[in-house]
C-alpha cells in the first residue's frame, strides 16, 4: 500500500498517518497519537498540546486484596493474575487502514512510504500472551476516526485451567493527579454484588479520594458506568502549564462498563500494609473493566463469594468503549 491520493480538502479532514521504525503516529485537528511497537501499545495520546498517557496502556487482571479476599483466600488460589498484571508479552501487532490489513509497516517495509499516508480510520490491535499457567490471549485494538475518536475492544480468550479473575479490563496511567471526575452512571462505591443502593444519576467527585481501610485494599469502584470525564489541571511539561482544567472521556459503546479512578495502581495498594505507607499521589489510574469480581462479605469476611458475582477465566470476556478527546482548545 502506498500513500493514497485525495484532493486538498479531503487531505485536511483525513486522518495523517506516519510509519516510523519503532512507532505508528497518527494524527489530526487537535490530536496526535503513537502506537509503540517493542513497548507494545498506545504510547502518547496527545489532545490540544497536553499528554494523557504516563505508561502505554494494557490489560489489567488483578484488585487489590480485600479483607473478604484474604479471609477466603482467594489472593492465593488466583495469585498468577497479578503477575501477568505486571509482566505480560506482546505476541503480535496488526494494522488496518479503511478496512484494508496492512502487512510490511514496520522497518524496513515501512521505507516504501513516503511521508504521510492519509485515510478515514486507523485499526491497531495489540494481541499479548498472559504470564500463567496455562498461558492465554488478549486482544486490545484501538479504531481511530478523523475526529480523534478511539473505540477500544478488547476480547480476553478463556482457557481451561485457569483461576477465577478478580477484574478484567484497561488500565490508563495518566501523567499528573486530577482534579476530579464526573461520571453517568450509579452513586457511590459499587460493586457487582453491592449495586441496591446505587441511585442512577450524574456524579461529580472531588480529587482522587482513596477509602482509609486500616489496611488500603481495593476501592472506588462503580459498576453500570455509561460515561466517564477525568479532570485535569496539571501536567508535566513546564511550558505547557496553564492552570485550566482539559477532560477526557470514556464512553460506554453498546453494554455499560465498570471503572475506579484512583492515584494508585492495584500493586502499590497490595505493597502497603498501613495508609502511611502508601507513596506520595502523583497519578491518576483509570480502570475501565468488562468484568468485577464481587466483594462477599456474607460472615464476617471469611465466606467465598456467591458464585454469581465469580469471573470465570475459563471463558471469553469481550467488550468495547469509547475514547473521546476534550474539543476545547
Amino acid at each position: 500500500m502506498g500513500t493514497i491520493r485525495r484532493n486538498d480538502q479531503e487531505q485536511a479532514d483525513s486522518l495523517k498517518i506516519i510509519f516510523g521504525d519503532v512507532v505508528l503516529g497518527v494524527r489530526g485537528e487537535g490530536f496526535e497519537y503513537l502506537f509503540s511497537y517493542p513497548i507494545g501499545g498506545m504510547e502518547s495520546l496527545v489532545v490540544n498540546g497536553r499528554e494523557w498517557l504516563y505508561r502505554a496502556p494494557k490489560p489489567t487482571f488483578w484488585r487489590a486484596t480485600t479483607d473478604n479476599d484474604r479471609g477466603c483466600g482467594f489472593s492465593r488460589r488466583s495469585a498468577m493474575w497479578m503477575g501477568t498484571d505486571m509482566f505480560m508479552e506482546t505476541r503480535a501487532i496488526r494494522v488496518w487502514v479503511d478496512g484494508s490489513e496492512l502487512t510490511g509497516f514496520m522497518a524496513p517495509g515501512n521505507n516504501r512510504f513516503a511521508g504521510e499516508v492519509t485515510a478515514e480510520e486507523i485499526k491497531v490491535c495489540f494481541t499479548y500472551v498472559t504470564a500463567t499457567v496455562p498461558e492465554t490471549e488478549v486482544e486490545a485494538a484501538y479504531t481511530v476516526g478523523k475526529s480523534g475518536r478511539i473505540q477500544v475492544d478488547v476480547h480476553y480468550y478463556g482457557k481451561k485451567g485457569l483461576p477465577q479473575l478478580p477484574v478484567f479490563g484497561m488500565r490508563f496511567l495518566m501523567p499528573t493527579k486530577a482534579d476530579g471526575y464526573r461520571y453517568t452512571g450509579l452513586s457511590g462505591e459499587t460493586y457487582p454484588d453491592r449495586m441496591a443502593g446505587g441511585i442512577k444519576g450524574d456524579w461529580e467527585v472531588e480529587g482522587l479520594p482513596v477509602t482509609p481501610y486500616l489496611v488500603p485494599q481495593d476501592c472506588g469502584m462503580h459498576m453500570d458506568t455509561e460515561r466517564l470525564t477525568v479532570c485535569r489541571s496539571s501536567v508535566l511539561a513546564n511550558e505547557n502549564r496553564k492552570q485550566e482544567v482539559f477532560s477526557l472521556t470514556f464512553e460506554k459503546n453498546g453494554k455499560p462498563f465498570a471503572f475506579s479512578c484512583l492515584p494508585y495502581t492495584a500493586e502499590e495498594l497490595e505493597n502497603a500494609t498501613h495508609q502511611e505507607e502508601l507513596p506520595p499521589a502523583r497519578r491518576t489510574v483509570v480502570c475501565i473493566l468488562g468484568a468485577v469480581r464481587g466483594v462477599g462479605g456474607i460472615d464476617s469476611w471469611g465466606s467465598d463469594v456467591e458464585p454469581a458475582w465469580h469471573i470465570d477465566a475459563e471463558q471469553d470476556i469481550e467488550y468495547s468503549f469509547l475514547i473521546l478527546p476534550d474539543s476545547r482548545k
